[in-house]
């Protein structure tokens, strides 16, 4: 029983752990709310893109001096926009294009890394470093946290809306254009939330992983919230523990922690579950 107290208490010992367990939670939960409506769009592929076009935006921010969240988000949602664009003027279907853009935008990103001169640490910018988050990025992912939520809130209806049945959406006069662009907005938003806290490769699980695994569990949306809400903020606080512990990267454990909810839920949710299917069959 001292041993697990121990386990529990001895990070709490440090104020940059205090530090990371409640911002891993609040990203947590601005990721896993996103989440659930990135899972019903189906728009997991534009999430990987948008967090590998944010590199270039990070970079300029650094090299001109102004907050790297506003980098962040003015090339995060320009590579949708520009996904937008080639789509709507060639013949070629979304995920080409999405892949065609993502790559371009990263690859800019890394030679403007290794070109402009800067302290920046490219494997903190693609893996995070929530353990040495500063006192102005905490800031900046607060507000893009709190921005992002209010969206989600004031729109709620109409997001989901779109994002399950966007004909309908536009059938009963729901403009749905812009509730593409606010749904891409919120998306780079929470990107640059969570940069520091998962980095850019590992960002896309924190945006995808918590809704799907609640999709296999509910059919109700408010109770998918709840689980999504609930799998990625245990997982985020026990995967800080767990790096600390272990001496390993935090934003790996967090996601390796959401992996096993996942392969949990498919495999035992009651409805849709391999053992569920199983049985029925």
């Amino acid at each position: 029983m001292n041993g697990l107290i121990d386990w529990f208490s001895a990070p709490l010992q440090y104020g940059f752990m205090l530090k990371a367990l409640w911002v891993s939670a609040f990203v947590g939960i601005v990721c896993a709310v996103l989440s659930c409506y990135i899972t019903l769009k189906g728009w997991s592929l534009m999430g990987d893109a948008v967090s590998h076009a944010v590199v270039p935006g990070v970079v300029v921010a650094y090299a001109v001096g102004i907050p790297f969240s506003v980098g962040a988000f003015l090339f995060g949602f320009g590579a949708t926009v520009a996904i937008g664009y080639v789509k709507s003027k060639t013949r070629l279907k979304e995920d080409a294009v999405i892949g065609v853009v993502f790559t371009g935008f990263f690859a800019f990103g890394l030679v403007l890394a290794t070109k402009i001169p800067s302290n920046i640490d490219l494997f903190h910018i693609l893996f995070g470093n929530v353990l040495g988050i500063s006192q102005e990025d905490i800031i900046q992912t607060l507000i893009a946290g709190f921005v992002t939520l209010g969206i989600i809130l004031f729109r709620r209806k109409d997001l989901l809306l779109f994002c399950f049945d966007p004909n309908h959406a536009k059938a009963i006069g729901l403009n749905t254009q812009l509730m593409y662009y606010t749904l891409l907005s919120v998306l780079a938003l929470t990107i640059v939330a969570a940069l520091q806290t998962a980095g850019i490769v590992l960002v896309v699980a924190m945006l995808i992983t918590p809704g799907a695994t609640a999709y296999l569990l509910t059919d109700r949306f408010d109770r998918m919230l709840a689980i999504s809400v609930a799998t990625s903020v245990l997982s985020c606080v026990f995967g800080v523990y767990a790096s600390y512990h272990l001496d390993v990267a935090t934003g790996g454990c967090i996601v390796v922690l959401m992996t096993l909810f996942f392969l949990g839920a498919m495999i035992l949710a009651p409805k849709y579950g391999l053992l569920a299917r199983t049985q029925a069959g």
